[in-house]
């Protein structure tokens, strides 16, 4: 089983109203400029959970998608070309005064939903507000690739190839939004922003997809009988990755001071998780090899680890409970054979065998799409 930590996709955002603000010179981009603000109001309906719309009705406007998760993934496909769009015009005209003035009239403010501040606040969660439509650009995207995450999570039980691509998916938006999107807004030095609308977060974010989409891809190998050597080494690149995730957070403690702890578990619970795994699996594999006491050492020193680093969270201590007794289960049968048929010395430390990964897990790229219609100003 995997953890999961499905709050990177509760995000929230206020109203905007793109004709109110944008003055369209002919009907045609007034259309499109309606047809913006339409399909960004199902959006803000959905996650501020402001929809008065019946389960039924919200079923027949998706053409019968069952998912929640599912239909806000529609809405978005249908909104960010429209938004695409928008953005590859004005960007011809940014210099304007005007232009600059409408933008800024849009009031385009998005919480954060791996804040602690916006978490606990008893008033509701703190709105952040950037002048640039490629901050709203980017917080729907960030929305959208946290939504293809969930719903990996959601098929995860069904189908585990569609499930790792979705993962893949997600890993791919991030780092689109990690390398593409968001260094633009880092001119903006002095405006206070989401931790989703940084670089370093959504690279975070894009490799703990990669991570998940591993997970998912070691239970398929798992199932065709891959040879427990091999297992072990796909776990332990998981820790390796979430290793990479830790070291970027942890090496910028301003940016990142207001972060949630949950958060911060999640990811060292799965890096520990994964860890205790592919030691487990090592154990096994030098035991083939009829090494008993080295397969001892590496089981004793697993559940060391492993014991330390037991989450907070119920069902997170759940999954690694049952890891733990089935290692200490293990421990006790390959003692006892040790004892009784092979009486080798039981190494500790670094006489014990270092592990390796092996990654196999990549992101799909994403491609951005806009819906090409000339659309012109009045300025």
């Amino acid at each position: 089983m995997m953890l999961h930590y499905l709050q990177p996709a509760k995000l929230q955002s206020k109203k905007i109203v793109f004709e109110d603000v944008f003055s369209a010179r002919d009907p045609a981009t007034l259309e499109h400029l309606k047809e913006l603000s339409s399909r960004r109001r199902v959006i803000e309906e959905s996650i501020n959970q402001s929809s008065f719309i019946t389960e039924a009705i919200a079923r027949e406007m998706s053409g019968g998608l069952t998912s929640h998760c599912l239909r806000d993934l529609q809405k978005l496909e249908q909104y960010l070309p429209l938004l695409e769009n928008l953005i590859f015009h004005v960007d011809l005209v940014c210099s304007n005064h005007r232009v600059v003035r409408w933008i800024s009239e849009l009031k385009i403010r998005w919480s954060s939903a791996l804040s602690s501040s916006s978490l606990f606040n008893l008033r509701g969660p703190k709105f952040f507000q950037i002048d640039n439509l490629r901050y709203e650009l980017g917080m729907t995207l960030y929305l959208y690739a946290a939504l293809l995450r969930e719903r990996a999570i959601e098929i995860l039980p069904a189908d585990l190839v569609q499930s790792a691509t979705l993962f893949r998916e997600a890993s791919g938006v991030f780092q689109h939004l990690a390398n593409e999107v968001f260094p633009s807004l880092q001119s903006s030095q002095s405006v206070e922003r989401p931790l989703e609308a940084t670089p370093s977060m959504c690279t975070v974010m894009s490799i703990i997809c990669l991570a998940e989409a591993q997970a998912v891809t070691i239970r398929k190998a798992e199932e065709k009988g891959t040879t427990v050597g091999l297992l072990a080494k796909l776990h332990y690149s998981i820790t390796e990755l979430l290793g990479e995730a830790t070291a970027i957070v942890y090496s910028n403690t301003i940016e990142y001071k207001d972060i949630s702890s949950s958060f911060l578990e999640f990811i060292s619970s799965c890096k520990a998780l994964h860890e205790l795994r592919s030691r487990k699996y090592l154990a096994e594999s030098v035991k083939i090899g009829e090494q008993v006491g080295v397969a001892i050492g590496v089981l004793r020193d697993a559940l060391i680890n492993g014991k330390r680093e037991l989450p907070g969270e119920e069902s997170w201590r759940s999954i690694f409970g049952k890891e733990t007794d089935a290692a200490s289960d293990m421990l006790r049968k390959y003692e006892n054979e040790n004892e009784f048929v092979w009486h080798e010395k039981i190494p500790c430390g670094d006489e014990l065998p270092r592990l390796q990964g092996n990654k196999i897990a990549n992101a799909l790229p994403y491609h951005p799409k806009r819906w090409e219609r000339e659309l012109n100003f009045k300025i």
